[in-house]
């Protein structure tokens, strides 16, 4: 007689957002507001799938998700990766900063089991509700064998997404996330997973910055950069005692002449600066048409601002130097 093989284990942490949401007057709603159970109970085919243990870490819309919350959430998941019986771990996650989230995750995790973070651009009581198909394919992508050392990964809108590569492009549709430089992971329909290659960046298990163990992480703040941006946002910066700027610069990471000069001031008063693009693709180079050397400045290589920040903060409170930082940019 055969015995069947005993069913998988997954950790849910969830955070809240629009996948917990629930319509208020109108067409407003309120996000986190459905629990947690009651949206398992959306998609009773799950436990066909797999056996579900829930954690509540935060109960936000993803716009409050803060450093704070990130620390939080990645001492639940580590524990829970390092538990024996778990197979995977899957975040419910507002859509609004998850690509942060799952890049912060995917570089202070210490594994090599499947972590996914999953949302939804529709409340769970709207019209064709996109959470439940979304939370299916997740659970699906988390217990699957061939997940093992792909990093953390975005499911959503039956696409799979490396955390390094995802962006939120558009602010109400479905197919919101993209991967624009380096592209899909996969495809995941109704559970079939297909995946397309694996990322070459470093991650998770061979991060220098996992397992993270600190209670608080360097400031760091991202300006934008615009026709006729004058230097008192990077002064302002700078006195306020932030470790580290982004600048989201135009182009190829552009920056105005008076900027660039306020830039190369806050570097020498032990700033550390990366310049980024706003333009949500391509590549950040150095010493095109800025002299990164002669500035000291850092550039972020594919990096949008957003992940910028996650890595400039992870590198800053490691006490890494310039030259370390911009080394971690070539290579996370």
């Amino acid at each position: 007689m055969t015995t069947s093989s005993p069913i998988p284990c997954v950790r849910l942490l969830a955070t809240g957002g629009t996948i917990a949401g629930a319509q208020t007057e109108g067409r407003g709603y309120a996000a986190a507001t459905i629990s947690t159970e009651a949206l398992l109970a959306a998609v009773p085919e799950l436990g066909a799938l797999a056996r579900i243990e829930v954690e509540q870490v935060a109960r936000i819309g993803s716009q409050d998700m803060n450093e704070s919350v990130w620390l939080k959430l990645a001492v639940s998941a580590q524990a829970a990766l390092d538990d024996p019986a778990i197979t995977g771990v899957v975040i419910t996650h507002g859509t609004d900063t998850m690509e942060e989230t799952a890049y912060f995750l995917n570089l202070v995790l210490k594994t090599t089991k499947p972590v996914v973070l999953v949302g939804a651009m529709r409340p769970a009581t709207e019209i064709s509700a996109d959470g439940p198909m979304n939370l299916y394919n997740a659970v699906s992508v988390a217990i699957d064998p061939s997940v093992s050392d792909r990093g953390v990964l975005v499911v959503t809108n039956d696409e799979i997404h490396f955390a390094r590569e995802v962006s939120k492009t558009n602010t109400t549709q479905v197919g919101t996330f993209k991967s624009p430089n380096r592209g899909l992971a996969g495809l995941v329909n109704r559970g079939r997973l297909h995946f397309f290659g694996r990322t070459v960046r470093r991650h998770t298990a061979a991060s220098e910055f996992a397992p993270i163990t600190v209670s608080a992480l360097p400031r760091v703040d991202i300006i934008y950069a615009y026709a006729g941006l004058q230097r008192d946002m990077i002064d302002a910066a700078v006195r306020v005692g932030v470790r580290g700027l982004v600048i989201a610069g135009v182009g190829a990471g552009n920056l105005s002449t008076g900027v660039l000069a306020a830039c190369a001031e806050a570097g020498k008063a032990g700033v550390i600066v990366v310049r980024s693009s706003r333009t949500g693709g391509g590549v950040v180079e150095r010493n095109i048409e800025i002299n990164d050397d002669k500035h000291g400045l850092i550039v972020a290589e594919e990096l949008n601002p957003q992940k910028a920040r996650v890595l400039l903060m992870l590198g800053l409170d490691r006490g890494l130097d310039a030259a370390a930082i911009q080394a971690s940019f070539m290579v996370y």
